[in-house]
């Protein structure tokens, strides 16, 4: 997969400067017209092997084009705040607007590299990390995003000859970091393994793009070239995607018996065993939350429903068992322009809380698969991709020691009514109800089937959805309360299930 970045491509320097301003006159007209456009971002993973010039690349590409609009990032050792969180959470909070390009360095293949080469990990997690960054790539494309990514390469002989060169300039010997010397005695292993990512995760939407570095004026203009390429043909292609999705959705509800269908409604809790259970539940909670257990945990919790199906309600019932640095509470509306001008999941991603601390999102992701398909503000396709993508984003965080647990507060349409009547009556309720609920009990059974749909795609072991009957309102916070306890009992002993058998195997 290297030989041809090996076999000494070379441009002479007369040649170099000739062709220089024309190439930069034309990556500076493309950067602005795609900051105009502002339709997609641009995301370049630069990785090889060091004294390639990718430093050097990256500089003179930040002189030959506006830096304003270039967010270079360096991943380096991961900080206490990234390493209380999953390990992809460092790379979406950077991840850049639309109109805007990000350059990374240390990204997911370093990382995954660097593990591998120094035996942190096996060949099991190493293609476990591969296909992660396969999924994660592909959710960016499909969001829209264009991903650049380049390998700087040197043969064994060139990065020798190349250090030993600097070793003996005393004017440039500083150059040598320490990850050079590293890399020199790793070389064939980083090399091996590099080809194993490359040959896996090179693909139409994202390729790889293999850059000769020994020759600054050859892998320089190279770079510059595929850039200017790739953004002239991003920017010239229609804005309308193709409905090309293979997965269709289930059957139409009608004559069937569904999941809503088979909830109790009838389930209440009179006044004194409400208040018993509550307080119950809520010291439970509030203990399992201080438990040092929690430390290698956090918790997130999901809550949605129909429109008056009294999540606010319960949600204050949870809070009201905690202290409030314990937790944050994250309501999610229309998206922002801030919002809007990155991937869908950008806005949940930079919310997931760390280790020890406890997250309620009122509403969520799964907006996309309820009100944006029901309401048509996204495509078919993009709803219906977006249940993998859920599913793949609540796996990641639950690796990294995330307990999610979701919760749909139904409803009869008997009950909603009478609670939109009381909100309209009632003068300190009355900014509870807009003409959107409205409308959308207009859309009862549309929003009843996606409900259902969403379930059977996304209830998972790692996260399954709790179908709460909240046509009472007591009955529904005492079983929130229950389920979040247990969740946590649950993945407190699991932990310690692992530890134990991890133990033994010493």
């Amino acid at each position: 997969m290297f030989e041809s970045a090996e076999i000494g491509h070379a441009i002479d320097k007369d040649t170099f400067e000739a062709e220089v301003p024309a190439l930069r006159e034309a990556l500076l007209e493309a950067q602005f017209e795609l900051q105009q456009q502002g339709r997609f971002p641009v995301i370049v993973l630069i990785n090889g092997i060091e004294g390639a010039g990718k430093g050097e690349t990256v500089k003179l590409l930040n002189e030959w084009m506006d830096p304003r609009l270039i967010e270079v990032r360096t991943f380096d050792q991961q900080t206490d705040e990234e390493l209380a969180r999953p390990p992809v959470w460092r790379y979406w909070r950077m991840l850049p607007a639309k109109g805007r390009m990000g350059i990374f360095f240390g990204n997911w293949y370093s990382q995954m590299l660097q593990a591998r080469v120094h035996d942190q990990i096996k060949d099991p997690r190493l293609d476990q990390a591969i296909n992660a960054a396969e999924r994660l790539e592909k959710m960016l494309c499909d969001e829209g995003a264009l991903i650049f990514k380049f390998w700087f390469h040197l043969s064994k002989k060139q990065m020798k000859a190349r250090l030993k060169g600097l070793k003996d300039d005393p004017l440039h010997s500083w150059r040598i970091s320490p990850l050079d010397w590293q890399q020199s005695q790793t070389y064939d292993k980083f090399v091996k393994y590099g080809e194993r990512v490359l040959r896996r995760t090179s693909r139409d939407y994202a390729p790889w793009h293999v850059i000769e570095g020994m020759d600054s004026c050859y892998r320089s203009l190279t770079v510059g070239r595929i850039l200017l390429e790739g953004l002239r043909q991003a920017l010239g292609r229609s804005k309308i995607k193709a409905e090309k999705v293979n997965v269709a959705p289930l059957p139409a509800l009608d004559s069937q018996i569904t999941l809503l269908d088979s909830l109790d409604m009838t389930l209440r809790l009179d006044k004194a065993d409400y208040e018993e259970q509550l307080i119950t539940e809520q010291a439970r909670f509030s203990g399992l939350l201080r438990d040092k257990r929690m430390r290698q945990h956090a918790l997130v919790a999901v809550f949605e429903g129909n429109d008056a199906a009294g999540k606010g309600g319960a949600i204050r019932r949870v809070a009201a068992a905690l202290d409030p640095r314990q937790y944050s509470i994250i309501p999610i509306a229309a998206p922002t322009e801030e919002e809007r001008a990155h991937p869908y999941m950008w806005r949940f991603w930079r919310h997931i809380p760390a280790r020890g601390k406890f997250t309620v999102f009122d509403r969520s992701w799964y907006g996309r698969v309820l009100v944006e398909r029901v309401e048509g503000f996204c495509s078919r396709a993009d709803w219906l991709r977006a249940y993998g993508e859920i599913n793949d984003f609540e796996e990641q965080i639950a690796d990294a020691g995330v307990v999610v647990v979701k919760f749909w507060l139904a409803i009869d349409k008997e009950t909603q009514l009478e609670r939109f009547q009381e909100r309209e009556d009632i003068p300190f309720k009355r900014f509870k109800i807009t003409e959107d609920d409205w409308r959308n009990r207009d859309k009862w059974d549309a929003y009843r089937a996606a409900v259902c749909d969403m379930v059977d795609r996304t209830s998972t072991e790692i996260s399954p959805w709790t179908l709460v009957e909240a046509n009472d309102k007591r009955w529904a916070r005492v079983k929130v309360l229950r389920t979040l306890n247990d969740a946590l009992e649950a993945a407190f002993e699991r932990t310690e299930k692992q530890a134990r058998k991890k133990k033994s195997k010493k």
